[in-house]
């Protein structure tokens, strides 16, 4: 699951979202670190709706715009919560192994002795 993809889809976590708002939670959500623009934003809703992990809720006018919401469908959670797992193992995995690279660089640097 791409970046995006797994940003949207949280996004969509609380309720269903219109395109610009999908935008700005994604924004708030990473931290800024995802910042989709609006074609990006189609192409991965696309795929998304596709592949059956969101679907169309509604569509409204607004000020003479059509806005279409979508919502997370139930196969859209479960994909999400399977990417959440998958990314916190790679995150503890990532973790336990910096740790022991700086326990064997501490040891190692208590076994050498100083230069003169």
């Amino acid at each position: 699951m791409t970046r995006a993809a797994f940003y949207v889809l949280t996004a969509l976590t609380d309720g269903p979202r219109h395109g610009y708002g999908i935008v700005q939670e994604t924004e708030a959500l990473s931290e800024g670190q995802v910042q989709l623009r609006i074609g990006t934003l189609y192409g991965v809703l696309d795929r998304l709706a596709a592949d059956g992990l969101i679907a169309l809720d509604r569509e409204e006018a607004h000020q003479g715009r059509l806005r279409r919401y979508h919502r997370l469908t139930d196969g859209g959670e479960a994909a999400l919560a399977a990417e959440a797992r998958r990314m916190a193992s790679g995150a503890r995995i990532a973790a336990r192994r910096i740790e022991a690279r700086r326990i064997e660089a501490r040891r190692i640097e208590a076994r050498t002795p100083p230069a003169c």
